[in-house]
């Protein structure tokens, strides 16, 4: 299978969402642990935003020595210095340089023609390559630009040196199908296009990111642009663990592979909810705490006959400990015979029926019986049936408080 390079954009793409912004030592703690994830290219900052991104471009640059350590700047001289500058000491330094196309953006962002736009953009890769041999180019908006007009830009950009063109769904626009026929038109066309690597930098506005990008493999790209939980501007880019995991799954419609060290994924995912403070949702894919978690009863016996049943893929594959059962309204005995089983609780036949009564009765209040409950539900049957052997005369010696009954099930 073809290895595809993954550049990961979390520190620079995925930090410009709000509430994701990161100092110095997180950036550098989160970078080596994209660093043991196995990133090919691992986007830092963008160093004329600010003195806190140059110098967290610069700590990152001369943290980690494996991947590409890129660095964005726009098509103007002040940012390709500024990036140079702060990538010195990399051990694979790559400037990042972009403009944008589309002539809406043209007409309405960056009051220019499209000769002037055109002449930027090569001015911008010429200067890139006086300071590093590996120059991205990004044409900001391209699935929205003239074609004809993106085709002699890309073919500008490859004759001035640029060795990665990376052709951005900017904001979410575009289809599957669309992607693969855009990919295949632009490389057709653009004179050079073998001598560099093509790029998809997909965004989520239309929840179709992930779906994009590997679009973009069929038409040819090589190097697909992405984030740890796939944040980032807006809706966010597509998410790396979607990605590589889907080309791991799904060898026969995609024979395509990557570096990444997937049992990396989870604790990836958990280290950028720490620093930012921005955890995914329950049923986000791959790294969500439900993503391998089942309630149902039915789920629940299949994947304890089999896991193949309800799992297309392992936990431990991506980093996630276990398969979870969760105990609530929806869920069987074969279940709560599992989960007695890991809290060393050992019912009978006729236990186990009394106990999946009570746990069913106080899911319907509280929703999800964790390991608590069940034991003190466990410890209110052994209590009644010991009073149920106790003579009468003696029973008051063990009658519970009022104050118990009225916190039952509810770990009061």
């Amino acid at each position: 299978m073809e290895r595809i390079t993954i550049f990961d954009t979390t520190l620079r793409d995925g930090e410009q969402a709000p509430g994701f912004s990161m100092r110095e030592a997180e950036k550098v703690r989160l970078a080596r642990k994209l660093d043991a994830l196995g990133v090919d290219v691992m986007e830092a900052g963008f160093p004329i935003a600010s003195e806190d991104d140059f110098n967290s471009v610069r700590a990152v640059a001369r943290e980690v020595r494996r991947p590409i350590v890129a660095a964005l700047a726009r098509s103007m001289d002040a940012d390709i210095d500024r990036a140079a500058q702060a990538l010195e000491g990399a051990a694979r330094p790559r400037i990042h340089t972009f403009i944008a196309t589309s002539d809406l953006h043209l007409a309405h962002k960056l009051r220019m023609s499209r000769a002037e736009c055109l002449d930027q953009a090569a001015g911008a890769i010429r200067r890139a390559r006086r300071y590093v041999n590996d120059v991205e180019f990004s044409a900001e908006d391209a699935t929205r630009s003239d074609p004809d007009f993106l085709v002699a830009v890309v073919e500008a950009v490859i004759d001035a040196g640029a060795t990665t063109v990376n052709l951005p769904d900017t904001v979410g626009y575009a289809t599957p199908d669309e992607i693969v026929r855009f990919f295949q038109t632009i490389r057709a066309r653009v004179r050079g296009s073998d001598r560099v690597v093509f790029s998809a930098h997909c965004h989520n506005d239309l929840g179709l990111a992930v779906a994009n990008s590997l679009a973009a493999l069929e038409g040819g790209c090589r190097q697909l642009e992405c984030t740890v939980n796939g944040i980032g501007e807006r809706a966010g880019n597509a998410s790396l663990e979607e990605i590589v995991m889907t080309l791991r799954v799904r060898p026969d419609k995609l024979p395509f592979t990557t570096g990444i060290v997937t049992k990396e994924l989870f604790s990836s995912s958990q280290l950028l909810g720490q620093i930012t403070g921005e955890n995914v949702q329950s049923n986000k894919a791959i790294v969500g705490r439900n993503a391998f978690a089942h309630e149902a009863g039915i789920h629940q016996d299949g994947i304890l006959k089999d896991r193949r049943t309800y799992e297309i893929m392992r936990p431990e594959d991506v980093g996630v400990p276990e398969t979870t059962f969760v105990l609530g309204k929806h869920s069987g005995r074969h279940a709560l015979m599992n989960r007695c089983s890991a809290i060393r609780i050992e019912p009978t036949r006729l236990e186990l029926d009394e106990l999946y009564k009570r746990v069913i009765a106080l899911a319907d209040r509280k929703k999800i019986v964790r390991d608590h409950d069940l034991l003190e539900l466990w410890g209110q049957m052994k209590r009644a049936a010991s009073r149920a052997q106790v003579p009468a005369a003696f029973a008051f010696r063990d009658e519970p408080h009022p104050a118990d009954e009225a916190g039952y099930g509810h770990g009061v």
